[in-house]
């Protein structure tokens, strides 16, 4: 278990703001026609960096038409605890990506 909780969790959205930008965004691609398999790529959005706004990773889904939505992290921001209390070694460790028709 984690000593301390998850850097990447802010207990407000002003903490949120303050906090080092993400360095990677994860967008959906799919084929609107449904004919080619969807995919989540990762977008480099590191500012100075050789590869900045270009895609930089790329994972098919097993099928087309899947329709992605609403993905995000196993676990979110609103999740922590407020301060003074126990954290409970919350993780953002899984990117869910729910389709849906898949």
């Amino acid at each position: 278990m984690p000593d301390e909780t998850d850097s990447t969790f802010y207990r407000s959205p002003t903490a949120a703001i303050a906090a080092p930008p993400e360095t990677l965004a994860y967008v959906a691609a799919f084929d609107p026609a449904g004919r080619q398999r969807d995919a989540m790529t990762a977008v480099d959005c590191e500012s100075g960096s050789p590869t900045y706004g270009q895609v930089v990773g790329w994972t098919d889904l097993p099928t087309a038409g899947n329709e992605l939505h609403h993905f995000g992290w196993n676990a979110c921001s609103s999740a922590l605890c407020h301060e003074g209390h126990a954290h409970h070694e919350l993780e953002r460790r899984y990117l869910l990506v729910p389709g849906l028709r898949s």
